[in-house]
């Protein structure tokens, strides 16, 4: 279990994770073997992730979920997810793993796209395929890239290296790669959304403010204000995109969150409810069950 300093740092929504300059690259199986973790058994990071699976096989578990692995899989997973590999298989692959600093949101609609359709989309599968060769070898030059850039660190004393914007340089390549993984990454049973669409582009804002405000708001209309739309405009939006309504998406992140809580960390109850913006533990307590069909003290 984990105590309560623990979780602090680690069960945070993004808007609370913190920023920085981290950005690094490893290799599977490698990275693995070498790891203190034991990456098999669930845990969750404060920074983004991207593992690339080069090669089928085995599966992978991802907030109660498990996925079965293709070849060029790529899994997304944003701070707070909990997830664990597959003890049975050694994969092989690429991982990256970046600070909140690398997906900035003020660049356009694009940015946001990025950051809350690949990643921070709990509602849909975490992952996508790549079934284009030509495609998977420009991915693989700017995995290249960016580990050259990587080893360029201002600390370096690398003769002839130019450390000019090099975390810009390295933001960039990395966006050009998410930019290619969006375009030609196949989502099974999802709907691919455009970012030139009004109403695609709301339900991308009311995904981004239901993950940094889902412990404290929990109505429709809450959100629509923020919106400036109305709840109608937002019910038909998120319907359109998803098949799921509002309230069922608000309802969907606040059980994510408190399962997690349940299954991976010592807090009583009463404690989850009150984090999760529940004045009555009672309430939370009756959400739960209707939502679960258990209660939240058999889940745990």
């Amino acid at each position: 279990m984990l105590n309560e300093s623990q979780i602090a740092s680690l069960y945070r929504n993004v808007c609370e994770a913190t920023g920085g300059e981290g950005f690094h690259i490893d290799y599977m199986p490698e990275f693995l073997d070498i790891d203190p973790t034991d990456n098999t058994m669930p845990h969750v990071h404060t920074f983004y992730e991207i593992i690339w699976f080069q090669e089928e096989g085995g599966m992978h578990r991802v907030d109660f979920q498990e996925y079965e692995i293709k070849a060029n899989t790529l899994l997304f997973l944003s701070p707070g997810q909990v997830h664990c590999f597959d003890s049975n298989t050694r994969p092989k692959g690429v991982i990256l793993k970046f600070c909140t600093d690398f997906l900035r949101e003020g660049y356009g609609d694009e940015d946001i796209f990025i950051k809350y359709d690949m990643f921070n989309a709990f509602d849909t599968i975490p992952y996508c395929v790549i079934r284009d060769d030509n495609v998977v070898k420009e991915l693989n030059r700017l995995i290249m890239r960016m580990e050259e850039e990587e080893s360029h660190t201002p600390l370096s004393n690398c003769l002839g290296c130019d450390d000019f914007a090099h975390k810009d340089m390295l933001r960039s390549l990395l966006r050009i790669f998410l930019i290619y993984i969006h375009r030609y990454g196949e989502r099974q049973d999802v709907q691919p959304l455009n970012a030139i669409k009004p109403s695609h582009r709301l339900f991308v804002q009311f995904r981004r403010l239901l993950e940094h405000n889902y412990k404290k708001l929990h109505t429709v209309k809450e959100y629509a204000d923020l919106l400036n739309v109305s709840s109608k405009t937002l019910n038909n939006s998120v319907i359109e995109c998803s098949g799921k309504t509002p309230l069922t998406f608000i309802n969907d992140r606040i059980l994510l969150e408190a399962k997690r809580l349940l299954r991976y960390t010592g807090l009583f109850v009463k404690e989850i409810s009150y984090r999760l913006g529940f004045d009555d533990p009672s309430y939370f307590v009756k959400f739960f069950k209707r939502q679960v069909g258990v209660l939240p003290s058999e889940f745990k």
